[in-house]
């Protein structure tokens, strides 16, 4: 009997050594660089570009009438800072942000802009509520209506430009 103790409270003491482990293993240290998911090859965004073309074309002939933008360029340090202000304000808003949606726009035909196509970023993620669920969905969270986005990137140069640029 004492030997069968003596094995249980081994397996225990193993069990909790083999899960500190693990779980050191498992969490990433600070200044890790994490492969992110969602990576393309230069290969593949050339693709997805050449596929684009043909939509391109036809904003730019039928409704804009002269080349419209295709990209958009934003400074490291901007991102960081809104992706740390975002995550601010949201929590500020009693949400938890848990992603970035892109969308396309278009500034509006005035004197100073002359209606190019631009991207911009809002966040996304959800409410902290004390509801329970056993549901998780990671991707396709809500947008978080009352939060900024980021806006004002610079256009391609030419605006028209495809990648690479």
């Amino acid at each position: 009997m004492k030997n069968f103790a003596l094995f249980v409270i081994g397996l225990i003491i193993g069990g909790l050594v083999v899960y500190v482990f693990y779980e050191k293993k498992s969490q990433p240290i600070a200044g890790d660089i994490i492969k992110p998911n969602g990576l393309i090859t230069p290969s593949e965004a050339k693709t997805l570009d050449q596929a684009f073309n043909s939509r391109h074309q036809l904003i730019s002939d039928s409704i804009v009438k002269r080349p419209d933008n295709r990209s958009s360029w934003y400074a490291l340090e901007d991102m960081r800072n809104y992706l740390n202000y975002a995550e601010k304000q949201s929590q500020d808003l009693g949400c938890t942000m848990d992603g970035i949606r892109v969308y396309l726009g278009s500034y509006p035909y005035t004197d100073n802009k002359n209606g190019l196509t631009t991207l911009f970023f809002v966040p996304t993620g959800h409410e902290n509520t004390s509801k329970g669920s056993m549901i998780f969905i990671q991707k396709g969270s809500p947008d978080i209506q009352d939060a900024d986005g980021l806006n004002h990137g610079s256009n391609g140069q030419p605006p028209s430009a495809s990648y690479p640029q």
